[in-house]
């Protein structure tokens, strides 16, 4: 088996086009989709994408489907707990609307679809062996940890598996590294990358490729901004101009494994 993992799409349309234009002509088996579909601009058309593949995608959820989730459940403001968690800490003003807006594309349509998907999903693949996905690590959905996390801090995260690798998202940045016996993958964000433009995703099998793909980023902002999405313009900023890798790598390292 031939895996494209698809992570942090974040309902940008004409990146997930792109990348699956390419998943196409790559002779995959399946498509794994790690989480983060939405929020974002568009996120009915690429649900809509993403569930009339064929063969059907594997889905996990993101901490951003379990906001949403939250959010169709107490659609007032302020009634949903951060990231829909049990931490009790509200979601910023900001984030909050995004979430809010969302959750009215997809309700009710949607509910049960994200409700279904699972934590983590093991694919037995070809020269890998078996692998794990997980949205953020195989314990949660908002663990934070990067490249430059200490290993000494992960190995208790990823030991006892019993997998070769494990494939994740969350922070938007791609990187391959090995933590004990097991190799890390970020796949990286499809929508709303990085420190670098383009639409980022993962091959495996039988090794393990980071891609990246290019598309029209000046149509797609436009397309952005013509939605309803209460952060269009910083969708839109941010996909032209990415958050820089060194600037998010200083602000990840605050909240390492939090």
């Amino acid at each position: 088996m031939r895996v494209a993992a698809l992570y942090d799409i974040h309902g940008n349309l004409p990146a997930l086009e792109a990348v699956l234009e390419e998943v196409r002509t790559a002779g995959v088996d399946a498509v794994v989709i790690g989480g983060d579909v939405v929020p974002g601009p568009m996120p009915r058309e690429c649900l809509k994408r993403l569930l009339e593949l064929d063969p059907p995608a594997h889905f996990i959820h993101g901490n951003c489907e379990r906001a949403v989730l939250a959010q169709m459940a107490a659609p007032e403001a302020g009634a949903a707990t951060y990231w829909g968690t049990a931490s009790g800490r509200p979601l910023p003003e900001a984030i909050e609307r995004g979430m809010r807006w969302t959750a009215r594309q997809l309700y009710p349509e949607y509910e049960g679809v994200f409700a279904s998907w699972p934590r983590t999903l093991q694919l037995e693949i070809d020269g890998l062996g078996p692998v794990m996905f997980c949205h953020s690590t195989p314990r949660s959905e908002t663990e934070i940890f990067t490249r430059l996390t200490m290993e000494d801090r992960l190995i208790p995260v990823f030991e006892g598996l019993h997998v070769s690798a494990v494939v994740c998202g969350h922070t938007h940045m791609q990187f391959h590294r090995t933590i004990g016996a097991i190799r890390v993958v970020n796949a990286g964000s499809v929508g709303m990358p990085i420190g670098q433009t383009g639409a980022f995703w993962a091959l495996l099998g039988p090794d393990i490729q980071l891609r990246r793909t290019g598309y029209d980023l000046t149509g797609t902002a436009e397309r952005i901004l013509a939605t309803e999405y209460p952060q269009a313009a910083d969708a839109a900023r941010d996909l032209l101009q990415p958050p820089s890798e060194e600037e998010m790598l200083q602000l990840y390292s605050t909240a390492e494994l939090q």
